[in-house]
């Protein structure tokens, strides 16, 4: 069974501890920094395994370096964008599988916020580790892919079992709420999940992991029933004040 602990990186990143508990091997997901990194894995054991990398932007490949100096953890990446991540010593693509201790990981494309994004997901323990392709209540800017390429990634994740955890790369639920309720009034769903979030936040808690089937119902990039409807709610995101 892989556990999933987020690790508070930089002013509102993740990095994400993963530990699968059969072997007590471990990895982190994008390290943007390699000092609560470090101390996040000496209070888990000691022990790092693998460094897995959603994509290619500096807050989420940062600390990769010093920690694969440290650990001498392996590093797993895009094979399409390992010319502008870290070396990597297991270069990936759709449908690959990432071994950690005695489980692994399903890899997945998923273009849209980047050309070579890609996501993890590890069926026992139901996590996905998706990056700044889907956070809770929202979803990546569109900076290299196309809407269209956004729409299939996210179907991609529409298509897991509901009781999977959204591991993703910022802390951003808060925001992405008052955006969704403005575009998705009358949900009640959001309306309560909101409520929930800002109770979260006041106490100085993390809204992540959030469960794919909360998202299903609440998040307004989920529920968009094409790729245009998806570029217009995209567009009227990046605009909201």
């Amino acid at each position: 069974m892989i556990s999933a602990q987020p690790v508070p990186v930089l002013s509102d990143n993740y990095a994400w501890l993963l530990r699968d508990s059969a072997t007590g091997a471990t990895a982190i997901v994008d390290p943007s920094e390699a000092d609560p990194v470090v101390a996040a894995i000496a209070a888990a054991g000691g022990r790092l395994d693998a460094i897995l990398l959603t994509h290619h932007h500096h807050d989420h490949i940062g600390g990769v370096e010093a920690l694969r100096a440290r650990f001498g953890a392996r590093v797993v990446g895009a094979a399409a964008d390992a010319h502008r991540l870290p070396r990597l010593d297991q270069a990936v693509a759709e449908g690959d599988t990432v071994t950690l201790g005695a489980a692994s990981a399903q890899v997945m494309e998923t273009p849209g916020h980047t050309r070579g994004h890609i996501a993890f997901f590890f069926p026992n323990g139901a996590a996905l580790l998706c990056g700044d392709t889907l956070f809770s209540l929202g979803c990546g800017r569109l900076l290299e892919g196309t809407a269209a390429e956004l729409f299939k990634s996210l179907e991609k994740f529409r298509a897991l079992p509901p009781e999977s955890l959204i591991c993703c790369g910022h802390e951003y639920t808060e925001a992405n709420a008052r955006f969704a309720l403005a575009a998705d009034p009358g949900n009640a769903a959001l309306q309560a999940y909101a409520e929930q979030v800002r109770a979260w936040r006041a106490a100085n808690k993390p809204t992540v992991p959030s469960r794919l089937s909360d998202e299903l119902a609440a998040n307004p990039f989920l529920r968009t029933p094409d790729a245009a409807a998806l570029a217009d709610l995209r567009s009227r995101k990046d605009q909201f004040r």
